[in-house]
């Protein structure tokens, strides 16, 4: 059993956030992390049910992808289990999200021979999952961000920290009605949300826009796409264009907290979120919210 902590508060707004930074529980950052100064590092999120998180080795997968791009010494695996099993302890529903960076350096962009990289978990226990419950029920309302997203093929599919392109396309709107906004590349490329993933659905062919330029390689994403193939759906991985979603059956977002997604209005095209293959997809969305069994 985890043992207890005493988790610092920091006001009422922070009462139900428990944080380890290097396995101490608490909140203190080295001001020269250069997660701070430059966004050199990576993270996860990860939705907590029962106390255990949901798809553990997918997110650790990508953690590890990330760390090797980057040169960042890898974190233990078993470290990271143990640190997320005592903030986990007796929370119901929540948030896990860890951050690595590459840590505390001296002044400029030249990265340390010898990096301390600095290693933060954060779970928030009030995450309720019940709101995006509904969102699976009812639908999203989408529109379309005029903040494009540069193109770096050697960043492409990795969740670092720099989150700055979606910070400015998700202040382009204060509409509590809409729940997510879409963003091209500089060439006018459909590639994703602010904070999701984008499937095209046709039939039984799947389409998602390819994640070689730019984007996040959501570990949502992953599951919709290898159990489409397994089931025999023609699936593709391809450049698409706003004309391609206007003219689909039906399309859908993928979110390791939210899971499956469907778009029910984008810029006035309304989509019928029962045209999707709810019979692939159902299975997929119940089991990215199950909290791990080996745990």
């Amino acid at each position: 059993m985890a043992p207890t902590v005493p988790w610092p508060s920091n006001g009422s707004s922070r009462a139900a956030l428990r944080c380890l930074v290097n396995g101490e529980a608490g909140s203190d950052l080295d001001v020269a992390d250069r997660g701070l100064a430059y966004g050199d590092g990576l993270f996860e999120t990860l939705a907590v049910r029962a106390g255990r998180p949901c798809c553990w080795l997918d997110h650790l997968d990508r953690l590890a992808l990330g760390a090797v791009r980057l040169g960042l010494p890898p974190p233990s695996p078993a470290r990271l289990k143990a640190e997320a099993g005592q903030l986990g302890a007796g929370v119901e529903h929540g948030t896990l999200k860890i951050i690595l960076t590459r840590g505390p350096s001296a002044r400029g962009y030249r990265p340390p021979p010898e990096p301390r990289p600095t290693r933060i978990l954060m779970l928030n226990a009030r995450a309720a999952l019940d709101t995006e419950t509904d969102s699976h029920r009812r639908g999203a309302r989408v529109r379309l961000c005029r903040t494009r997203l540069g193109t770096n093929p050697q960043l492409a599919g990795l969740k670092h920290l720099n989150r700055l392109e979606q910070v400015l396309a998700r202040a382009e709107w204060t509409d509590a009605s809409i729940d997510e906004g879409l963003m091209l590349d500089a060439e006018g490329t459909l590639v994703c949300g602010t904070m999701t993933n984008l499937f095209l659905a046709d039939g039984d062919r799947l389409r998602t826009p390819l994640i070689d330029r730019c984007g996040v390689a959501g570990t949502a994403r992953a599951r919709v796409l290898a159990a489409a193939r397994a089931a025999g759906l023609d699936v593709r991985e391809q450049r698409l264009r706003l004309t391609d979603l206007m003219r689909a059956h039906g399309a859908f977002l993928t979110n390791a907290l939210i899971g499956i997604w469907p778009i029910r209005l984008f810029e006035g095209r309304t989509f019928e979120p029962s045209r999707l293959p709810w019979a692939l997809l159902e299975p997929i969305h119940a089991r990215l919210l199950q909290p791990e069994s080996d745990w």
